[in-house]
């Protein structure tokens, strides 16, 4: 059973607008800090996105103001709204705590292209 499962990516044009969802098997209540990732092609897999249980999120330079990282933990669901893609945003992005276990979902592909 995967632990953790993203969902939501797809085709999207320059300027436009997607929200990702993470389903996470297990309880995240005591899962200090959850994060989102992003591998491009040819690249290294990378953290843009990181919430605390109190709230508080940390983002990479390059989403700063585009992204927003949110959990529900009754739900058990981490989700990032992307607005405003960039054809640089186009990668596989997954989920995962932070620092990151070694358990990784399928991940899904954000592709931003006119």
């Amino acid at each position: 059973q995967e632990q953790l499962v993203e969902s939501g990516g797809g085709l999207v044009q320059p300027g436009g607008s997607l929200r990702l969802s993470c389903a996470s098997a297990i309880s995240i209540l005591r899962v200090n800090v959850m994060g989102w990732y992003r591998q491009a092609p040819g690249k290294q897999r990378e953290l843009v996105a990181a919430i605390a249980t109190s709230g508080r999120a940390n983002y990479a330079n390059s989403v700063q103001g585009r992204f927003t990282i949110s959990r529900d933990n009754a739900r058990n669901t981490a989700y990032l709204q992307m607005n405003s893609l960039k054809p640089e945003d186009t990668a596989v992005y997954y989920c995962n705590w932070v620092p990151a276990t070694q358990f990784w979902g399928q991940g899904t592909q954000v592709t931003v292209s006119s």
